[in-house]
């Protein structure tokens, strides 16, 4: 599998929507090669530290084509999907999407090495993104969330650079059924614990799972997903 990357995206802190939260999530597109570290992108930022960034969620990688689709199905949003960026994404590509893509991937990302970690868990900042109070739950339940990377070595990427699979270590778990799992088969417990001793997957989601094997209860989605109303 070797693909090309469109888009390279990084985003300055900004205030977001009607609450005027800081926030990364308008990403720019860049022409010159970026530097990735261990926290990802060289210049990219993250209104939110506690939810987003850090290293299991260092790159975020959105499908272009799913453009298309949202296009297609909502096209009042046809103004604002207008170039790649739109859902805070540092990478675009076509030709890959979350039924292709297994977590435990391993990528050679321009001269970077990178390894998927897991799936974007959408949150209300897409709902004031895209000032749709239903948009987060959309991109949920469509399962077109895009996932994240974790940086195995340092290096550099620039628009036009290649990204290539190097490894494929759970061949059985690409991201559309751990979103099927996480979001529809909620409490699957023989899926469940193979996701929990997935040593590939985030720590955090890992820990997510084993929560609903002991609880035998799906956590609460509603403060990630509905708009906290303005005081």
């Amino acid at each position: 599998m070797k693909l090309r990357v469109e888009a390279v995206l990084l985003g300055s802190l900004k205030p977001l929507g009607r609450q005027g939260v800081p926030s990364g999530i308008d990403k720019q597109p860049v022409t010159a090669s970026v530097e990735i570290g261990p926290e990802g992108l060289s210049g990219d930022h993250q209104g939110d530290r506690k939810n987003h960034g850090g290293p299991e969620k260092a790159i975020h990688h959105y499908p272009r084509e799913h453009y298309d689709w949202w296009q297609e199905h909502y096209p009042e949003l046809g103004p604002l999907l207008d170039r790649a960026g739109r859902f805070g994404e540092n990478l675009s590509t076509r030709g890959l999407d979350e039924s292709r893509v297994c977590i435990g991937d391993v990528f050679r990302l321009g001269t970077a090495v990178v390894q998927v970690s897991q799936g974007r868990q959408p949150c209300w900042r897409l709902n004031a993104r895209f000032d749709e109070k239903a948009m987060a739950r959309r991109v949920q339940e469509s399962a077109r969330t895009g996932w994240y990377y974790r940086v195995m070595e340092a290096g550099q990427v620039a628009p036009g650079d290649s990204l290539d699979l190097l490894e494929r270590p759970a061949e059985n778990w690409n991201l559309q059924r751990v979103l099927h799992v996480l979001y529809r088969d909620t409490l699957n417990r023989e899926a469940l614990s193979e996701l929990a001793d997935l040593p590939e997957l985030a720590e955090s989601w890992r820990n997510l799972v084993r929560r609903r094997l002991e609880k035998a209860e799906v956590e609460d989605w509603t403060m990630r997903l509905e708009t906290p109303r303005q005081e």
